[in-house]
């Protein structure tokens, strides 16, 4: 550890991906191929929904904006890793810091925030066939997406102006391989108390109050599904739930796992890469958990590659 005075901050070093030169390419191509992956599945599954007609529905509404909110949580991460193995320099300015991390903090937000009105979206499919195009109006879907990103703006401008407030040291590692809140704050040297407090206070809200949303649809989704006398009816509302459920148990099953692995583990590169993971995998697995699991989507984007394909 360096002399932990202070010093006006130019830049943070990030942690480097590996330690081996040689591993160094391999990881480039790994993590450009993930990141090609994660923006072509989306961007299909836009532009599927799009193009095609039957989708325009609440459901496919809110699958259009997780699929955008997806492709920018990915680049907001990604590029900046893979220009760092490429040009195998770890630094990333002061400016640059701050602002990935307001847009983590933002689309990570924004997807829990929209992943708990799909669930509210599928309550009330299962809860209320007959008033359900009713209830799920195109007003209320907007708002809907709109207060989802004004909660996940305001919670990730409190985090940034809060740390425009610190004074920082010259032990300036962030031991991950992008931007984070926490990580950032614990480099300051100047009173942090209001900071974690906020932090602790954000997540139970910006956060809890999601998962319980979450939790509570598919309680009344279950109790539902059990009063329903045809078995075909039970298999159609669960199939409609299945895609959705997968998504949230691997979105909040990557950070659950890392949450776990940062308690119990002192490696804190196994901490970096399953909070990589965190803001990967979920991104790049959405798309074909939502093509595969769902005929309506398989359908619209074998017309897209058709119509496509003719086109060339």
């Amino acid at each position: 550890m360096g002399p932990r005075n202070k010093t006006r901050i130019l830049e943070f070093l990030l942690m480097e991906v590996t330690e081996d030169p040689e591993l160094q390419p391999l990881h480039f191509i790994l993590f450009l191929f993930i990141y090609l992956v994660t923006i072509l599945g989306n961007l299909l599954i836009i532009l599927a929904v799009t193009s095609d007609s039957h989708l325009h529905t609440p459901m496919y509404f809110f699958l259009y904006n997780l699929s955008f909110t997806d492709i920018c949580l990915s680049t907001t991460t990604i590029p900046e890793m893979l220009v760092n193995i490429q040009t195998q320099s770890q630094s990333i300015t002061y400016t640059g810091c701050l602002t990935q991390l307001c847009f983590i903090l933002i689309f990570v937000g924004l997807e829990n925030s929209l992943l708990a009105v799909m669930a509210y979206d599928r309550y009330v499919a299962i809860r209320h066939p007959l008033r359900y195009r009713a209830i799920m109006n195109f007003s209320l879907c907007g708002r809907l997406i709109l207060f989802c990103l004004f909660i996940s703006i305001v919670d990730a401008l409190l985090h940034s102006l809060m740390v425009l407030q610190l004074t920082f040291c010259t032990d300036l590692e962030i031991p991950l391989f992008f931007c984070e809140v926490v990580q950032v704050i614990k480099l300051a040297c100047s009173d942090t108390l209001i900071n974690n407090i906020l932090i602790y206070l954000a997540t139970s809200i910006f956060g809890g109050i999601p998962v319980c949303g979450i939790i509570f649809s598919y309680i009344q989704i279950v109790s539902s599904v059990l009063r329903m006398r045809s078995a075909s009816g039970k298999y159609k509302a669960f199939s409609t739930c299945g895609s959705h459920l997968s998504v949230v148990s691997l979105f909040y099953g990557t950070g659950f796992g890392v949450y776990i692995s940062s308690a119990l583990t002192n490696s804190s590169r196994n901490t970096a890469v399953l909070s990589m993971m965190y803001t990967v995998v979920p991104q790049m697995m959405n798309p074909f958990i939502y093509s595969l699991r769902n005929k309506d989507m398989k359908g619209a984007l074998k017309k897209l590659i058709v119509r496509t394909a003719s086109l060339l």
